[in-house]
């Protein structure tokens, strides 16, 4: 048989064809803010938690809306009433191709405490845990100080690093400061790191060997856009393919441009204002006389009064949001049912609490707030600054990039601040233990604590609800523990954030609660 020209070329071009791979195709992503750090185990904080786990992966995770499905733990079982038993899913391999073994989970969960400077350390999520060891290569045995119900909704947060890769002379082995220049950021996810740089695109690649399949992107290029405006334009001119957060005032143009849309999910992510109840002389406050007027309840209650929720929600948020009259949704499991719906905005009752305090004629008070980390998040200020300078307390706001934020309020240098909590773990126990109970940074309790709220009582009821097991139990000790704390004003719940996403129309991603925008579940549309 002999071929002919024509044949040796259509031959030779099949054959090209089969051996050329697929177009390369990038997934660009606006964000709302970068990671502080890409050391998975450094700061509690969604940029850095949403990076993290397109690298690295958790003994278990939970889907869109919440429930824990397993991960690099096929199964698990309770051995004893303290002791949990994973069994590691078997073929998986990091990034570099070494084999996933129960020696990497152990050096993962001990690493966590020995990470050094963390602003809020993970230590949220080992704080029950006792002792980790491998009983074999594939099995990881948990043991937690008591019976404690939610060691798997905490697991979710902890990624496993690849012992090898990530060992180093230092206590907690490679450092945060060498991870952040990409040493040792060997994880099992579907991603890899390439490049970084503070201000500039966080480039990761797809792990062509991971072991649930190659992910639907060549790259992912994850990019800092802190002006939602200036997200919302990039959308819509095609500069990238994904944002987060989208602003209230581009929704009408993004709804009415076919080539774009938004999917958004419930609300979640909780906006409130904490205030500093630990110091005397507390900083940016005046006429008081060098006191400290928030350590009093009468005064908290009289700015929580102050604030017109539904109006911020209607006026600032353009209604992409639900008023807040505590730290959890109604449907979060241990919301206190008495504070589902927020008091009404009573302006008069507030001024006469103030009187009662013996600060009838007010006092001046600055504000903290980032600007871009949240939805329209400096314009809330400035709306509870005007509502709040109306019952007599003056009030300045000082808004400010949400790394400067962070460090500030890291810092201790608001004396009231407007900030977020995302509650991933479906129980209003582990928001209050982080926001509300007493500082102690050796119990990792009240990590996020910066206003140094502090209730005994609080804090016993938070530490029973944790090892409790029987759900209704449970949940009755959760109710009365944030009643308690609502009904001290300990902190000011503003609203929850309903959030969005904008994306190219031939792209699908689901929603989730815990806000994170997570690269490997965006697809093409079929």
């Amino acid at each position: 048989m002999s071929f002919t020209r024509s044949h040796l070329f259509a031959s030779t071009a099949a054959l090209l064809l089969a051996c050329t791979p697929a177009i390369a195709e990038d997934l660009v992503i606006g964000t709302k803010s970068e990671p502080s750090s890409l050391d998975p185990q450094f700061h509690v904080l969604s940029p850095n938690m949403q990076v993290s786990l397109a690298i690295f992966e958790p003994l278990v995770r939970q889907d869109a809306q919440g429930a824990i499905e397993p991960l690099l733990a096929e199964s698990w079982e309770l051995a004893s009433p303290t002791e949990w038993d994973f069994h590691l899913r078997d073929g998986v391999t990091f990034s570099d191709g070494t084999p996933l073994t129960a020696q990497d989970v152990v050096f993962s969960l001990d690493r966590v405490a020995k990470v050094p400077n963390s602003p809020t350390p993970f230590t949220l999520f080992t704080r029950q845990i006792a002792g980790v060891e491998a009983l074999d290569d594939t099995t990881v045995r948990i043991t937690t100080k008591q019976t404690y119900p939610n060691l798997t909704v905490d697991l979710v947060n902890l990624p496993i690093m690849s012992k090898a890769a990530a060992s180093g002379d230092a206590p907690e082995g490679r450092t945060t400061t060498e991870l952040n220049r990409g040493e040792g950021l060997i994880g099992t996810g579907p991603f890899t790191f390439s490049s970084w740089q503070k201000g500039a695109d966080l480039v990761l690649e797809a792990n062509t060997s991971y072991w649930g399949g190659a992910p639907d992107w060549d790259r992912v290029i994850m990019r800092p856009m802190t002006n939602p405006a200036t997200r919302s334009a990039a959308l819509l001119a095609g500069d990238i393919d994904m944002m987060e957060d989208v602003p209230t005032g581009s929704v009408d143009q993004i709804e009415g441009d076919p080539s774009v849309k938004i999917v958004s999910g419930p609300p979640a992510r909780v906006i409130f204002i904490a205030l500093d109840q630990d110091r005397d002389d507390s900083p940016g406050i005046s006429g008081t006389e060098g006191e400290n007027p928030l350590k009093i309840k009468e005064v908290r209650e009289a700015l929580f009064r102050a604030i017109d929720r539904e109006g911020i929600v209607s006026r600032v948020m353009g209604g992409a949001a639900v008023a807040a009259g505590s730290l959890g949704t109604p449907n979060m499991f241990g919301t206190s049912a008495e504070h589902e719906v927020p008091a009404p905005a009573d302006p008069e009752r507030a001024a006469q609490l103030l009187e009662d305090a013996g600060y009838g004629d007010g006092f001046s008070i600055t504000l903290g707030s980032p600007s871009g980390r949240y939805v329209n998040d400096a314009r809330v200020a400035q709306t509870v600054a005007a509502m709040w300078s109306r019952i007599g307390v003056k009030t300045a706001v000082d808004a400010a990039a949400p790394p400067v934020f962070f460090k500030n309020r890291d810092q201790r240098a608001y004396s009231a601040y407007l900030a977020s909590w995302g509650n991933n773990t479906g129980e209003i126990g582990t928001t209050l233990g982080a926001q509300l109970a007493t500082y102690d940074k050796e119990a990792s309790q009240g990590s996020a604590n910066a206003g140094r709220y502090s209730n005994p009582e609080l804090d016993a009821l938070l530490s029973k609800a944790s090892k409790t097991m029987d759900d209704d139990a449970r949940a009755k000790l959760l109710e009365e523990a944030d009643a308690l704390a609502m009904s001290d004003f300990a902190i000011l719940p503003i609203h929850f954030e309903v959030p969005s996403w904008g994306l190219r129309a031939d792209l699908e991603y689901e929603a989730r609660a815990d806000q994170f925008t997570l690269p490997q579940n965006v697809t093409r549309s079929e």
